[in-house]
């Protein structure tokens, strides 16, 4: 598509529509607004201008702006994306809703692993998951409704506070996960629940990573939902512990499993976090360590919460993967994790959320294979795990979202006419392809 340029009067438009200091145009304080988390050099794309909306009514007047002039218009959260969703690929106006943060402190079920810099905005656009959605789902279960600014300018009002509703398509939920392609969501309401009165976390040792996740279908099976069910390969713990300067008992092991159970009662919760101790042991774990206390669990969850941030200082050159399968294929993904690895010379270690059967399989270069080769294994290697993927039932992302990163690969994995209807969706909503253009696909 063919589209407009940001000119100094477009830009003087937009500083009479938000005020001088909700417009960026300088270089320096701009870049910050290139890139999320994946690889600047690979993916980063300077925008034109960056505004910080404060309303619902300066996002409209923007993307009013934008659908008139057809300048590509990008939605920002915190940038701690992990496929490009929020990289400004085209240029254009880049749309940070850093501002609009009026929360209430409440509790909100979702625990992404970037709890600690995310949004909730991106959170809703990416539906996000996370160490809890086996227990509390991921973000769609709790958008009740949202008010979103159309690709056309316009406002509506999606869903309510209603248990119930059949009114017509569930426009909502078709917000929830379109990674900014499709509108931006200014106000959003969540359903919020109580907190649990006590938690305990167990670390389970295992000789091989085969054996613990063939043990996550197992607990699952045997009716115990725990919280969160998370796997770490040995390289990940090791990286981990190696970065914070923390110790685990991980020699002997080659993989381990970080369950957490919560309820309204401890003596309930520490006789669940019993019985799936058992289960574990019964199943060939080495050893089950308890943690019931705040300190032992923050500690545990921190290596875990630490694994992706570890690797990025250890080894720079990766591709950090987001694969799912149904839980019952877990156990047949790891060999095949294996092959590939050991078929193009490379590390996968592996770690994520078991429990629902995404993984964080990470493609990692040796410090001793050269860039060019690299950059020839890498595609051929995702291609590889991705056909395994498939076959298993899964899909190429779980969490993270297609973004930048994945969207060559989305045609290749999905059927034709699920692709037609993607794209049918998105030219009705966005028909000049202004909204966060050049992710998921290509409109050309």
């Amino acid at each position: 598509m063919n589209y407009g340029k940001v000119t100094e009067a477009l830009v003087e438009e937009l500083r009479g529509l938000l005020g001088p200091k909700n417009v960026i145009c300088d270089a320096e304080r701009m870049e910050a607004y290139s890139h999320d988390e994946t690889s600047a050099e690979e993916y980063g794309h300077m925008p034109d201008v960056v505004v910080t909306p404060t309303s619902t009514d300066q996002v409209t007047a923007v993307v009013r702006l934008a659908n008139r002039e057809r300048i590509p218009v990008t939605p920002r959260g915190a940038g701690s994306g992990l496929s490009g969703g929020a990289i400004p690929s085209l240029g254009g106006i880049s749309v940070s809703l850093e501002k609009m943060n009026k929360g209430k402190g409440l509790f909100y079920a979702g625990y992404p692993m970037s709890l600690e810099t995310c949004f909730l905005g991106g959170n809703i656009a990416e539906n996000a998951g996370g160490g809890k959605a086996v227990k509390y789902g991921v973000t769609s279960r709790y958008v009740l409704g949202l008010e979103l600014v159309t690709p056309t300018g316009e406002v509506v009002w999606l869903g309510g506070k209603l248990s119930k509703d059949v009114t017509g398509y569930d426009l909502t939920h078709l917000i929830v996960g379109s990674e900014g392609t499709l509108g931006i969501v200014t106000t959003a309401i969540i359903r919020l629940i109580g907190l649990p009165k006590a938690k305990s976390d167990l670390l389970v040792l295992f000789r091989t990573p085969a054996e613990a996740i063939a043990c996550v279908p197992e607990i699952i099976a045997r009716g115990t939902i725990p919280v969160s069910m998370e796997f770490m390969d040995k390289l990940s713990v090791e990286t981990s512990c190696g970065y914070l300067n923390e110790s685990l008992p991980y020699e002997g092991c080659g993989a381990m499993l970080l369950i957490e159970m919560d309820g309204q009662d401890a003596a309930t919760v520490d006789a669940d976090a019993e019985r799936v101790g058992d289960l574990c042991m019964e199943k060939g774990a080495i050893e089950v360590y308890m943690a019931d206390n705040r300190t032992t669990q923050e500690r545990v969850w921190s290596v875990r919460r630490n694994i992706a941030e570890a690797f990025k200082v250890r080894c720079p050159v990766q591709s950090l993967e987001d694969i799912v399968v149904p839980t019952a294929s877990i156990p047949d993904i790891i060999p095949e994790l294996d092959r590939i690895a050991a078929k193009y010379g490379i590390a996968i270690p592996c770690y994520g959320h078991a429990g629902d059967g995404n993984l964080h399989a990470t493609l990692v270069k040796d410090p001793d294979m050269a860039l060019e080769v690299w950059k020839k294994a890498e595609p051929e290697a995702l291609e590889e795990l991705y056909a395994a993927v498939t076959k298993l039932g899964g899909k190429i992302s779980g969490e993270h979202g297609i973004g930048l990163k994945r969207k060559k690969y989305m045609a290749e994995f999905m059927s034709p006419v699920e692709m037609g209807l993607i794209k049918a969706i998105k030219m009705a909503w966005d028909p000049k392809g202004i909204m966060n253009p050049g992710k998921l696909f290509d409109l050309d």
